[in-house]
């Protein structure tokens, strides 16, 4: 049974208002979507304006409740999954995007040759190709 979202928010210490609900539970089963989508979704009708939106989706954000993507060359994507340690495959042809777990478990996947002094903690890794509908849409 999935933690009701108003229970979410108050567990990060954030007020459970109802725009705050209302993109998270847009989000549920819909992972990364873009601001446009949600806008699509709850837009006026969750009494969120666009700007209200960008609001919210910051704030989310920064609460660790949504955690926002940026596949190169698409809009920013928010989805649910947080604090795991998940990566992403993205389709060139239809932009589908789908979660793929760390093969190594624990972050950050990758260790760079020369890490320059950082103390790295994470890895965000994207792999491109085309999705099986694609590929056998295009005989590939």
């Amino acid at each position: 049974m999935e933690t009701p979202v108003g229970d979410l928010l108050k567990g990060k210490g954030l007020r459970s208002t109802a725009q705050r609900r209302a993109v998270l539970t847009a989000l549920r089963g819909r992972p990364h979507s873009t601001a446009a989508d949600l806008e699509m979704r709850v837009g006026a009708a969750g009494g969120l304006s666009r700007q209200g939106l960008y609001n919210v989706l910051d704030d989310l954000t920064k609460a660790e409740l949504v955690r926002c993507i940026e596949p190169a060359g698409s809009p920013a994507r928010y989805e649910l999954r947080v604090g795991d340690n998940h990566h992403h495959l993205v389709c060139r042809s239809c932009g589908r995007i789908e979660d793929v777990d760390c093969s190594v478990g624990a972050a950050p996947c990758l260790t760079p040759g020369d890490d320059r002094g950082f103390a790295v903690d994470e890895a965000e890794i994207t792999w491109w190709g085309l999705c099986g509908e694609c590929r056998q849409a295009t005989g590939a």
